[in-house]
């Protein structure tokens, strides 16, 4: 999305997009899945195939969001990525060609928000990483953008763990198949009691609940951070919502 694009252009926009991004999927799955990685899949059946939602991802690695969009075959994941991938001249081509949205870190970044939640509210599936920046020590301290853009949107949400991604490039390096695992948890919607605006603390509140739903779906123990005490998981906030069969991968 480029910086003269308006929200409403950009949703406008993105069944157009539907040829490159099956392309460049496929591509993925291909390439990295089958050989330069060995990617497992699981709880595919837990992303639901239509409807505002959001993917909450454990960041781990750069690789993460390639992940999330090859792992989701029922629909496309829309990334959002922070600005200075827009500006790498690696993976600018990628990011446009895909048609991801980017976002300022470090401040709080209104044109990102309002994508995020008229994206989720026209249907759309997208992507957010609560935790900002990479985290390879385990789950760390969120910020509340997701449960905003979520309530705004009545958007389900995904939990979608990565384990095995942080050597990547190591292990390549050695001539060696990373293997590498995406585990989409027990998707869930947050409760708003019809409330347009929910309070700050509860929003706070929602994030943490969501945060263990996403430890829950590591299945590495030792990542889950300083949410590695699941028995503390409450879940006054949240709504869990059915799941289709399973589907092999």
């Amino acid at each position: 999305m480029s910086m003269a694009t308006s929200v409403q252009q950009f949703v406008e926009m993105q069944p157009r997009l539907a040829w490159r991004r099956s392309l460049l999927r496929w591509l993925v799955r291909v390439v990295l899945f089958r050989f330069v990685f060995r990617v497992k899949v699981t709880g595919a059946e837990n992303v639901p195939a239509d409807g505002p939602g959001i993917l909450m991802m454990n960041h781990i690695s750069l690789l993460d969001p390639v992940l999330c969009l090859g792992a989701v075959t029922n629909r496309f994941v829309i990334p959002m990525t922070k600005v200075e991938n827009v500006r790498n001249p690696f993976l600018a081509p990628f990011v446009r060609w895909w048609g991801s949205y980017s976002v300022n870190r470090g401040e709080i970044d209104r044109k990102a928000l309002t994508n995020s939640i008229e994206l989720a509210k026209s249907g759309q599936l997208i992507l957010i990483a609560p935790e900002g920046t990479r985290q390879v020590g385990g789950l760390s301290q969120p910020k509340d953008g997701l449960a905003y853009v979520a309530t705004k949107a009545n958007a389900v949400i995904i939990p979608a763990a990565i384990m095995g991604a942080i050597d990547w490039e190591q292990k390549l390096k050695r001539l060696q198949r990373p293997e590498i695992q995406v585990n989409f948890g027990h998707p869930f919607r947050f409760k708003t009691e019809g409330r347009a605006r929910i309070p700050r603390e509860t929003l706070t509140a929602m994030t943490d609940q969501a945060m263990y739903q996403l430890a829950l779906a590591v299945t590495d123990e030792n990542m889950r951070g300083i949410y590695s005490d699941v028995s503390q998981a409450a879940t006054e906030h949240l709504e869990f919502v059915p799941v289709s069969a399973p589907e092999s991968d």
